[in-house]
């Protein structure tokens, strides 16, 4: 399932996992890999899934500068060129489902329709709330079993963790001559990433996303009980509102969780159910 193509003067790496047209494109979040989606890959969805690992992250080439929304878009639509997809569908978690509008907004014959997965307008405070991301993936942890172990304890997996976690976090990191890991998306790369996409008119782009699309949004708290979803119920309402022809699902899980265990199965479901009737 892992391959690789040159697009926009980089190698991008995707994993092909073979099934029914129309092929869907998953985008992952912001510091993820294309492996976040192997649990989807492996439900009830009867489609093709084409996973990719967006530029700088997972094995797809990490060039020093180039992480805008166009940047981004210019990868994918050269995968698609490459593929002879003259359209897809996109599905994007978090970031994805940002780049997912984006692409839908400026690049709408591409585009059939959309699946954003928890992902709407950008937090004022979003650089506050990445600092533990950017300062993980600068570490250089003693052992896979270490960097393991401290994810596996991070307060979002509420004690939850299976082999389709601990792969995704596997495919997340290098293995060094020592022994040591480090994750393989640079700190500097990710914050150019989430600058630049402060910087869109978000409103103005949601605004001409006219194919049909749903948000499925995961209510849970992310982190300890009580604690606050990444997209909270209004922002998950205003990012619904704001997109022409866009429909809520709400899915068990957080964040993270809701891709995981029995919750992506209700995930795929409701993909399905989307793509049949709209």
């Amino acid at each position: 399932m892992d391959k690789f193509t040159q697009t926009n003067g980089i190698t991008l790496h995707y994993l092909d996992h073979p099934g029914d047209e129309p092929t869907l494109i998953v985008l992952h979040g912001l510091t993820a890999n294309a492996h976040f989606f192997d649990g989807l890959a492996a439900s009830s969805l009867p489609n093709r899934l084409l996973a990719v690992d967006l530029r700088g992250r997972g094995q797809s080439d990490k060039p020093e500068a180039g992480y805008s929304m166009a940047d981004h878009a210019a990868d994918i639509l050269g995968l698609m060129d490459n593929l002879g997809l003259d359209q897809a569908i996109l599905a994007g978690h978090s970031f994805g489902g940002l780049l997912t509008c984006y692409l839908a907004a400026n690049h709408p014959a591409r585009v059939a329709k959309c699946i954003i997965m928890d992902s709407g307008y950008l937090h004022p405070n979003v650089k506050e709330l990445i600092k533990p991301s950017l300062a993980r993936l600068g570490q250089r942890i003693a052992s896979w079993e270490a960097y393991r172990d401290a994810v596996k304890n991070a307060a979002y997996w509420q004690g939850y963790w299976d082999t389709a976690v601990e792969s995704y976090y596997q495919a997340d990191v290098q293995c060094n001559d020592d022994g040591s890991v480090q994750a393989r998306s640079r700190p500097a790369n990710i914050a150019e990433a989430i600058d630049k996409a402060l910087a869109e008119p978000w409103a103005a782009i949601f605004a001409e996303v006219h194919q049909p699309t749903i948000m499925l949004h995961a209510p849970g708290p992310f982190g300890a009980p009580g604690a606050m979803p990444v997209v909270p119920p209004a922002e998950a309402e205003a990012t619904v509102n704001a997109l022409p022809n866009c429909r809520y699902k709400a899915i068990p899980g957080n964040h993270m969780t809701m891709l995981f265990g029995d919750n992506v199965a209700v995930l795929a479901k409701e993909i399905t159910t989307f793509l049949e009737e709209s």
